[in-house]
């Protein structure tokens, strides 16, 4: 099959492609902004890319046109194809009928710790010697790649092979409003957390909740569900119709029947109820990850593997890039990239960063923590979000925010921040404030969901030293 990919840069749409072409199909695609590293990863694997949405694409009569949702009405491609009553279909609709029918689906939803605890299921499953496929919206360390078919290992019961999905909420295409993860029809579904976002398409929590509950609705009986226990919204997803196995993560202790932690983020053990199961001793940072590692343990159990198993394969596991990814040290100060972009993510990552430097201060060492962010997300842009950012950053020592053509002042949103926050027009003024702010010892936190302009290398040069590879 000749598949012609429309949109095909972006994480999903590129993993699809790289899955397709892995089992034999010819993948071509085009995009507006054809550029590295995803352009470089698929000219690799011997993927055609072309620039732009020219509707001579026509021309190249591909069996299929797989379209991102990126792509809108208007589009001349798009326009042409409809005109033509060219054949199409929606990136995840494919994906379903070409990769995962047949398989033991495991898909990891929520609004924070999708791509990290996609990455660490499909590890502990890779330990395991189950050999999963995998989509992920990022590169997981382990792997070094972003999707995979897998080896085809059947999973216990009879299932099929397991494959492993970061099952995103967004919309699936112009022509399919549903979110993209109704298409994968999970046996084992992670439901990590719900909060508002994605304010260029829902208009509130509710909304989002319905189409959660649309992801519970497609779980057979015979699945299981791992939810996170302290989350409000997700309870109210499962009050309104539940069909399948449910298995609670965060839970007090008292609480029979559901996974819980005792101890610190980097070293706690794994609990169901007062029993112990596993250890966890691990390199990453935040509660919120102690969450992920009970949500993928969890996960993995559904297929048999033990969760003392699973916490020895967590043990290995390098996380995924951009997520607390250090970037470089010079003069003293390291530079970390981060992905957080919602206030929630950016509240939590700032904090498991703190409780690292307060543990480290024990030793007499003193630092300081230099939040760098840019509000670049649909949400953010829209200001829907704007009012919880001086809670997002209020334990950080100082705050460093770009300011884009939003709608909206950052300078008034971080007010209540005093003078621990500054806010730039450039990113090279925000470099340049940076660097004649940091001091020896200083963890300089830069958090976005692009590429914030290159502030890394920037700020790596402006205080000495070039960026790690």
């Amino acid at each position: 099959m000749h598949i012609h990919i429309l949109g095909i840069c972006g994480t999903f749409m590129g993993g699809l492609a790289a899955l397709a072409r892995e089992a034999g199909h010819r993948v071509t695609g085009c995009d507006a902004g054809v550029y590295p590293p995803m352009s470089e990863q698929l000219r690799a694997l011997g993927i055609d890319l072309i620039e732009g949405f020219g509707a001579d694409q026509l021309a190249l009569k591909p069996d299929v046109f797989v379209i991102g949702n990126v792509v809108t009405r208007g589009n001349p491609l798009m326009e042409a194809l409809l005109d033509a009553g060219a054949r199409y279909t929606s990136g995840p609709q494919w994906l379903a009928e070409h990769v995962l029918q047949g398989r033991h689906v495991l898909a990891v939803a929520g609004t924070h710790g999708k791509t990290t605890t996609t990455s660490m299921l499909a590890w502990i499953l890779e330990c395991a010697g189950l050999q999963p496929g995998f989509l992920v919206g990022g590169v997981p360390q382990n792997f070094g790649v972003s999707a995979r078919l897998g080896g085809g290992q059947p999973t216990p019961g009879g299932t099929g092979p397991a494959f492993v999905i970061e099952a995103d909420e967004y919309d699936t295409a112009l022509f399919d409003k549903r979110s993209k993860f109704v298409h994968y029809r999970p046996r084992t579904a992670v439901l990590n957390n719900l909060e508002h976002d994605h304010a260029d398409i829902f208009p509130d929590l509710a909304a989002i909740e319905t189409q959660f509950h649309h992801l519970v609705r497609t779980v057979p009986a015979s699945g299981r569900l791992l939810v996170n226990a302290r989350d409000d919204a997700l309870q109210r997803v499962l009050k309104r119709g539940c069909w399948s196995e449910v298995q609670r993560f965060g839970t007090k202790r008292e609480e029979p029947g559901g996974l819980c932690a005792r101890g610190e983020p980097h070293a706690f053990d794994v609990l169901r109820g007062s029993l112990k199961l596993a250890r966890v001793e691990w390199p990453l940072l935040g509660e919120h990850n102690q969450m992920n590692a009970l949500a993928a343990i969890g996960a993995a159990e559904h297929l048999g593997v033990a969760p003392d198993a699973a916490a020895k394969a967590l043990a290995r596991f390098e996380n995924v890039r951009r997520r607390m990814e250090l970037r470089g040290q010079a003069g003293g100060v390291a530079v970390f990239d981060d992905f957080a972009h919602h206030p929630t993510a950016m509240r939590t990552t700032v904090a498991g960063l703190r409780r690292k430097l307060e543990r480290e201060a024990g030793a007499g060492v003193s630092a300081r923590i230099l939040a760098v962010f840019e509000p670049r997300s649909n949400t953010m842009k829209l200001g829907t979000m704007k009012a919880q950012l001086p809670w997002a950053l209020e334990e950080a020592d100082l705050s460093f925010c770009l300011q884009g053509d939003y709608g909206w002042s950052a300078r008034e949103a971080l007010a209540p921040l005093g003078p621990k926050a500054q806010v730039h027009d450039s990113v090279d003024a925000l470099v340049a404030a940076v660097a004649r702010a940091a001091r020896p010892g200083d963890q300089v936190l830069c958090m976005s969901n692009g590429g914030f302009g290159g502030i890394h290398a920037k700020l790596l040069a402006a205080l000495g030293q070039p960026a790690v590879p």
